[in-house]
């Protein structure tokens, strides 16, 4: 495997709706802001029209020959065989300007090269910071790759139209994070919309990353000393004091959009932003084509056939769908690596916890992936585990987590205390969510449905179908049993599921 695009590994990191005016990498002064603050209003964290990088008089008659792709051209990029189109925005009253979007220009062949953008028009931490900074900067364990894009192009913005790469980053703005659903990501939604994701463990997935991000906002000076030679050529203050949180937060978001992650190169070019590649390159999850690291170039070579104007489409790698909504704004519903995970610890208080600790550490069973269309396999996965917080004979231990099959011959009251805990957890995972699969379903077939509550429906839909599996796997075990009136066993050191 030569590339994955976009399968970054993020601190644990959420959360304000973007409003209606342009502009990602924003300039405004700075106004310092805690997470606290933010939380309490809405904020507008986007330039107004007037402190846009392109005022509103001269941009038509600018961008007629700055497009991006006729700029790459100027600069180098060989013939191709895509062209940019225009998507329209049909929320928010149009007040957004169409995203971009990828096509074929021609009708392409599976094998097909659709571009190659040569490695002068790719951003990675190798140009931006030099090989002899990158190792110390990312050993601080402080700051991650993404980071440093972000503010590298922040700076950058401040150039305005002196910025080499001033038509990417406007192309940036343009996009404002979005994917090919025109949905942001929620680290940028209102905590109104955040509640579309009630019940959902994404969630709270949404509201670590944000810390996260904070965590590293907090780290950006040490990027300004560590890197002096590349920040001189900036006469602007420091990052903390020459951007608040929230635009840092919006420029990260946008570089997380479209950020791909190279293999087989060194660690400075690992994590490259490519002007061609996404969000203006549509993501699947069952597609097998990436953007690959070349002699001197990154290139795309299609996995299908493509009529002239049909969207093209790459690997976002195997991401399940809460991480595809945080990262990229989008949900797939044909997505193989769709999964949720339940984690069983064993009760600490347990005098056996030790003993018990190192026999599931031996098995494996600390944690079980339910993947989408695999719910039963997960379950009978749990089993063993969850039978060895029960059992308290030593010699039943190694027995117990070894077992194969659906029911367990140690004991049958404890069999059926082991599937009432499951049959319990199922159904306080799924009351969790205040709508039912029925009522997602009415939900989605509205075509006004806004577009955020869209993916977010769309999301809840796909995890509640998946522990609905479970519970119907588990009342199915439950009836199995020989004898369905055993009262299940006491547990006082019962293993906990979260």
């Amino acid at each position: 495997m030569d590339a994955t695009c976009c399968t970054h590994h993020l601190p644990p990191w959420a959360t304000t709706r973007i409003p209606t005016t342009t502009s990602f990498l924003q300039t405004q002064q700075p106004q310092k802001l805690n997470l606290r603050t933010i939380r309490k209003k809405k904020l507008c964290f986007f330039a107004s029209d007037t402190s846009s990088l392109v005022t509103e008089s001269k941009k038509a008659n600018y961008e007629e020959f700055t497009d991006l792709k006729s700029w790459m051209h100027s600069k180098g990029l060989p013939p191709c065989k895509i062209q940019l189109k225009d998507k329209p925005i049909s929320y928010d009253n149009n007040k957004h300007r169409p995203i971009h979007y990828v096509v074929a220009s021609q009708d392409l062949q599976v094998g097909d090269v659709a571009f190659t953008v040569p490695n002068s028009l790719v951003v990675t931490l190798e140009r931006v910071l030099g090989n002899e900074t990158i190792a110390e900067l990312l050993t601080t364990n402080k700051l991650s790759e993404l980071a440093c894009l972000a503010l590298y192009l922040m700076y950058e913005k401040k150039q305005g139209r002196k910025s080499f790469w001033y038509p990417f980053i406007r192309e940036l703005d343009r996009q404002r994070g979005r994917g090919q659903l025109a949905v942001e990501s929620p680290l940028l939604w209102s905590e109104d919309e955040l509640d579309y994701l009630t019940g959902s463990p994404t969630k709270a997935e949404v509201l670590l990353r944000e810390e996260g991000i904070m965590r590293e906002y907090n780290e950006l000076d040490t990027v300004w000393f560590m890197a002096g030679s590349l920040f001189k050529q900036y006469p602007y203050d420091i990052p903390t004091e020459a951007f608040p949180f929230e635009i840092f937060k919006q420029a990260f978001v946008a570089v997380q959009s479209c950020v791909v992650h190279l293999q087989k190169v060194s660690l400075a070019r690992r994590f490259a932003l490519v002007p061609l590649g996404p969000p203006l390159l549509a993501y699947k999850s069952n597609c097998k084509a990436m953007l690959t690291a070349g002699e001197g170039c990154v290139q795309l070579v299609v996995d299908r056939p493509y009529k002239a104007g049909e969207s093209i489409v790459i690997w976002c790698g195997p991401q399940p769908n809460s991480k595809l909504l945080i990262n990229y704004g989008f949900v797939d519903e044909d997505n193989p690596y769709d999964r949720l995970l339940v984690e069983a610890s064993l009760n600490t208080d347990d005098p056996q916890y030790q003993d018990k600790r190192m026999v599931a550490q031996r098995n494996g069973k600390l944690s079980v992936q339910v993947n989408a269309g695999k719910e039963k396999e997960a379950v009978l996965d749990m089993l063993p585990y969850l039978r060895l917080g029960y059992v308290s004979d030593p010699s039943e231990m190694q027995s117990v987590i070894s077992s194969q099959g659906p029911i367990c011959p140690v004991s049958p009251c404890m069999e059926r205390a082991v599937l009432d805990q499951l049959f319990n957890y199922f159904e306080a995972c799924l009351a969790r969510y205040p709508t039912s699969l029925e009522e997602d379903e009415v939900m989605l077939a509205d075509c006004n449905l806004d577009p955020r509550k869209r993916v977010a429906t769309q999301l809840v839909k796909l995890e509640k179908k998946m522990l609905h599996a479970c519970y119907q796997t588990t009342v199915r075990l439950i009836d199995q049993l020989p004898d369905v009136t055993v009262s299940p066993c006491p547990a006082p050191y019962a293993p906990q599921l979260k």
